[in-house]
């Protein structure tokens, strides 16, 4: 059966829609594509002469179709997959589609935001309207030109057929179709006022799963080409004429201002045009308000290399003679620790979840397992150091680079130097890696703020030293965990947390086994850092699992069960659940369990493997893990990791296998090897030569498997990560009999590290 869904092809949640003075309608995407029968494939269609369909789509005559992808695109591959949707029910061929990166249009669409896994879950429906109404209206077109009824008409692959067999491409009917979208858009502005009309009852039917033919169907990244070639493409590569570039000496240690520099030597050097200092108009915005979350702005003025390149800028910055003081505590390493551990012995919490009584469950307990489990900062390390382009003038602020978050970049811009947000134009480039850190958008603030200064277009580029020792990291945390045990049964479970700078996000208490067990808790305190902390790919579940998982694998080795049919039985006891609060579904986490314990082989004899299981929802996607372990002298080296993914219907499956595995082997590097440490305010780190990564020969084999079903799809960028470090350690725990509590494995095993 087809999906039938009111003709509303932009979910508020998404992207609206809205009429256009010359003549086509917005449709909350972009993407269209079509050909005619016997019509030679060019062989560049991005060189095609393109007519305006709508905002967002633009058709030739040839019928090939240009698509404006609004999300940003930090490697997790929305750039290919959106578009993937829009095409499916648009119906014509992916390989006459054209995909371009849109830029920031808050008026037509709402969350341009790459974070927390959530693009394709929020652009599913929406985006399929989008092609389902499109192609309907092209129908519509050639109906009309025909003077048929459009229910006599089909459309396949991009060519309208009517019942005499007459056919029109796309590309024939784009313009008069262009006039009905403005048609309709216009009855959708009246159905906003409350206005009902015959256009608003009509129905846009959406194909049924099993007539899909590029959903679920490997589709290349559509940027591959440029990828390897090396062709401009990311924040990186832009350039603009009459650009100058600029590099920023910021403080070297947390709590530390500017108190004077002398810069006679720097502006020497061949090439550096000016040195600058700016911050006070950023000062005066943090004095001003309490700004958005994704804002990061120091209280200290930077001192600015303006220069005609890179090279002259840094080597310049390196030479100038900055006097600091201290305006708040210089913190260290060694001192977070004893205060989290503090906070962890204190009284001082706040409770996120409580259901029954755990102080009563552990007081009648016969047995009580307690355990403590300790994660360090870590950097975000993007291969792609961040920077930014901005050009100040008194028209307008032109902005063009990699961003997490353009809408806010713009907002605190505008705000930032005085001006109407509608005076910025944002334009977003692929980014070389963002896990987070670009979610934060104080290197646009920066650029925006010396454009301003100098009245020229400018580049803002920091260096590897600049990102590693001047950023946001994923604050340090500590988890205890108390369960207690009476006739053999779980009957109560208490988590604490402590953090540096807040706490777990409000979801995560929901998360199993929350619903799972009685008498269940969930604590946290926070120390207020002026460290920069911030969203780490997967924020708190990236370390959270670990310590959950490996607790619930040694609370069943306690009780003497074995930890799959342990956490069956929990997940049991949520079945038919009604607390809305719960976020997972125990059916669909037991069956990524089963799944991934089937491939595996996990419980069979394999002769010097030793293997640890562990299963986890977060992002909205359950997945189940398991780690193949060997012992290689005195070491224990991951082999494989096996996956099982539960993300619904899985939109391009070349895509989620590169985020799935690219996810495992992030988190079983990180947790292998992942350390950072402040001394003084200072990090102790500045680029890889001082901090561990994962290499390449170090990488485990990742074998995935997905749930095969039709529930609409969940987030693929974050979920692999999580329980990657729990499966290993419960796999070393095994291989070497001992239990690790703390992050990075490598400097907690009584082990030399892998390479020394």
């Amino acid at each position: 059966m087809s999906t039938i869904i009111p003709s509303k092809f932009s979910r508020r949640s998404f992207l609206r829609t809205s009429s256009l003075a010359s003549g086509g309608m917005l449709i909350g995407f972009n993407l269209f594509t079509a050909c005619k029968d016997n019509v030679k494939m060019p062989v560049d269609i991005a060189s095609l002469d393109y007519n305006d369909f709508n905002a967002f789509i633009k058709i030739s005559k040839e019928s090939m179709v240009t698509i404006f992808s609004p999300n940003p695109e930090i490697g997790q591959g929305v750039k290919t997959a959106m578009p993937m949707l829009i095409a499916e029910e648009l119906d014509v061929p992916w390989e006459n589609v054209n995909v371009v990166q849109g830029a920031l249009d808050t008026k037509n669409f709402t969350r341009q935001v790459a974070g927390g896994s959530q693009s394709i879950r929020f652009g599913w429906d929406a985006l399929r309207e989008t092609g389902a109404s499109a192609r309907q209206i092209l129908v519509n077109a050639a109906a009309a030109r025909w003077g048929v009824d459009p229910t006599e008409c089909s459309a396949k692959l991009g060519v309208i057929t009517n019942a005499k067999g007459e056919t029109l491409s796309y590309g024939d009917v784009a313009n008069e179709a262009a006039i009905l979208e403005n048609e309709r858009a216009n009855s959708y502005a009246e159905i906003a006022e409350g206005e009902e009309n015959e256009v608003a009852k009509e129905k846009i039917v959406l194909k049924d799963p099993k007539d899909f033919t590029i959903i679920g169907t490997d589709r290349g990244n559509v940027d591959i080409d440029k990828i390897v070639t090396g062709k401009p493409l990311f924040g990186l590569d832009y350039n603009k004429e009459g650009m100058v570039y600029a590099t920023i000496l910021r403080p070297p240690a947390f709590g530390q201002v500017l108190e004077s520099f002398d810069a006679s030597e720097a502006k020497a050097i061949p090439g550096v045009i000016d040195v600058i200092t700016i911050g006070k108009k950023a000062k005066k915005l943090l004095q001003a308000k309490e700004l958005s979350w994704t804002v990061k702005l120091p209280p200290s003025e930077k001192v600015v290399v303006i220069a005609e390149n890179t090279w002259a800028a840094i080597k310049a910055k390196k030479i100038i003679k900055a006097v600091w003081s201290d305006s708040a505590p210089l913190e260290s390493t060694a001192a977070h620790d004893k205060i989290l551990t503090g906070l962890l012995d204190g009284k001082e919490f706040k409770t996120l979840r409580k259901d029954g009584n755990v102080a009563k469950a552990f007081a009648s307990a016969d047995t009580i397992l307690e355990r403590t489990y300790e994660s360090p900062f870590l950097p975000h390390n993007t291969m792609e150091p961040m920077n930014f382009f901005a050009d100040v003038t008194e028209d307008k602020i032109h902005l063009v680079g990699p961003v997490q978050t353009p809408a806010d970049a713009a907002t605190t811009v505008a705000e930032l130097l005085g001006r109407s947000v509608d005076e910025v134009h944002l334009e977003m480039t692929r980014m070389g890696g963002g896990f987070g850190r670009r979610l934060y958008g104080d290197f646009v603030y920066e650029a925006a703020e010396i454009s301003d200064a100098i009245g020229k277009p400018v580049k803002m580029v920091s260096t590897r030293e600049d990102d590693m020792t001047t950023g946001v990291y994923r604050p340090a945390i500590k988890y205890r965990i108390k369960a207690s045990v009476k006739d053999g049964e779980i009957t109560g479970y208490q988590l604490k947390e402590a953090a540096v700078n807040g706490n777990m996000y409000g979801l995560i208490p929901n998360f199993f086994p929350a619903g799972a067990i009685e008498n269940y808790q969930v604590d946290v305190a926070s120390y207020n850092s002026n460290i920069s902390t911030g969203a780490w790919r997967a924020p708190y579940t990236n370390f959270l699992s670990y310590a959950e998982q490996t607790f619930l694998d040694e609370l069943a080795e306690l009780i003497e069960k074995d930890p799959v049919k342990m956490r069956m039985d929990l997940l049991e006891k949520v079945k038919g659940t009604t607390d809305d609060r719960i976020q997972y579904s125990a059916e669909r986490l037991q069956e990524v369990l089963k799944l991934a314990a089937e491939k595996s082989g996990y419980g069979t004899d394999k002769e010097g493997v030793f293997q640890g299981i562990c299963a986890y929802y977060c992002h909205n996607t359950h997945v189940a893990e398991v780690a193949d372990v060997v012992m290689e002298g005195n070491t224990p080296v991951v082999k494989k990791i096996t996956v099982a993914v539960d993300c619904g219907i899985v939109v391009n499956p070349l895509g989620a296998l590169n985020q799935i595995e690219g996810g495992a082997i992030d988190g079983v590097g990180h947790a292998m090897y992942g350390d950072f440490s402040f001394e003084q305010g200072k990090p102790q780190s500045n680029n890889f030569d001082g901090y561990r990564l994962i290499r390449m020969n170090e990488t485990p084999l990742v074998e995935t498997h997905f749930v095969k079903n039709t529930l609409s799809p969940t987030g693929l960028g974050e979920p692999a990560l999580p329980p990657a470090g729990a499966a290993v350690a419960i796999a070393i725990k095994k291989a070497t009999g001992a239990r690790l509590y703390k992050q990075p494995f490598v400097a907690n095993m009584n082990t030399k590290p892998i390479l020394g």
